[in-house]
C-alpha cells in the first residue's frame, strides 16, 4: 500500500523539498498551505491540494481524511504575530480552550495529540532531508574568539534555562549582557533588534527548548539570518548541531565567511 504523506505548508522552500523527497521515495503528497504564509508552487508539488485559513482545524483533517493520509509533516514557519488573528473553527477553539498557555511548544503538541487521535502519525520534516540538520564543530574559515566562546557559554545555558518556559529559540549577547530574546518576531527580527541595541561585535545562539519535541518546529536559520547577522555586526552564531535546521548550507558558509562570521555547531546536552 503507498504511504500517502500529508504536508502542512508554512513558508519557504522547505515544503517544497520534503514534497520532492517524499515522491522520489514512491510517497503520495497531499498538502495543505495558508495564502499569506506558503508559497504558491509548492500546490504543483502535491497530488492533491487545498488552502486553509488559520483556525481551519476541522477542514484540515477532514481533507487528510478523504486523502487517506497515514503520515503528516508539518514544514516551514507560520507568520506567528498574524496567527493572533486566527478565527477557529469549532475543533480548534476546542483544542485551544483545552490548554492552559499558548506558547509555542504548548500549541503544537496539542495540535500533533488531535492530530494523533483521528490516526495521523506526525513525523519529523528532517525524515525526508537529513542533510539540512547542522552539523557540529566549527564550519567557517574564522575560529570564535576566546570572548565569543565566553558569551556562547553564557548564551547557552540561558537559552536552556528560558526554554523550559517555552520562551524563545535564539538569544543575542554581547560581553555576556543580554540585548534580545525571540519573541513573536522570529530569530532574524530579534537579531536586527538586539544588534541595534548592543552594536557589532554580539553572538547568536540558536537551540531547541529542553522538553521540545523534536518532530515539530525545530530552530532553523539560513541565509537570510547570516544576512540580518551581517546588518548589524554581528559576529558569531552558535547553535545546537542535530538540533537545528541549517537552510542554503553552501551559500550561507560563503557568505559567512566573506562577512568574517563564524559559526560553531555544539553537540547536543552541552
Amino acid at each position: 500500500m503507498t504511504r500517502t504523506l500529508g504536508i502542512i505548508a508554512g513558508g519557504g522552500s522547505f515544503p517544497i523539498t520534503v514534497a520532492n523527497t517524499a515522491k522520489e521515495r514512491g510517497e503520495r503528497v497531499i498538502g495543505v498551505g495558508f495564502a499569506s504564509d506558503t508559497d504558491p508552487a509548492f500546490r504543483a508539488h502535491c497530488d492533491n491540494f487545498s488552502w486553509l485559513k488559520l483556525g481551519q482545524l476541522g477542514k484540515l483533517i477532514d481533507f487528510f481524511t478523504a486523502n487517506h493520509v497515514t503520515h503528516v509533516v508539518m514544514a516551514g514557519p507560520i507568520n506567528k504575530p498574524r496567527a493572533l488573528d486566527l478565527r477557529p473553527d469549532w475543533r480548534a477553539a476546542r483544542l485551544l480552550f483545552s490548554i492552559k498557555t499558548r506558547g509555542d511548544d504548548v500549541l503544537l503538541r496539542a495540535l500533533t495529540a488531535e492530530l494523533e487521535r483521528e490516526g495521523l502519525a506526525v513525523v519529523a520534516p528532517h525524515h525526508y532531508s537529513p542533510n539540512l540538520l547542522a552539523p557540529e564543530g566549527i564550519l567557517t574559515k574564522r575560529r570564535p574568539t576566546q570572548a565569543e566562546r565566553e558569551d556562547v557559554e553564557f548564551a547557552w545555558k540561558l537559552a536552556q534555562s528560558l526554554g523550559q518556559f517555552d520562551i524563545g529559540q535564539c538569544l543575542v549577547v554581547r560581553e555576556k549582557i543580554v540585548l534580545a530574546v525571540e519573541a513573536i518576531e522570529g530569530t532574524d527580527a530579534a537579531i536586527r533588534r538586539g544588534g541595534q541595541l548592543g552594536g557589532p561585535g554580539a553572538v547568536v545562539v540558536k537551540r531547541p527548548k529542553p522538553t521540545q519535541d523534536k518532530r515539530l518546529d525545530l530552530p532553523a536559520f539560513g541565509l537570510k539570518t547570516l544576512q540580518a547577522m551581517a546588518d548589524v555586526g554581528a559576529t558569531c552564531l552558535a547553535f545546537e548541531a542535530g538540533g537545528c535546521i541549517f537552510f542554503e548550507q553552501d551559500q550561507a558558509l560563503a557568505f559567512a565567511n566573506a562577512h568574517d562570521i563564524a559559526l560553531l555547531g555544539l553537540p547536543p546536552g552541552t
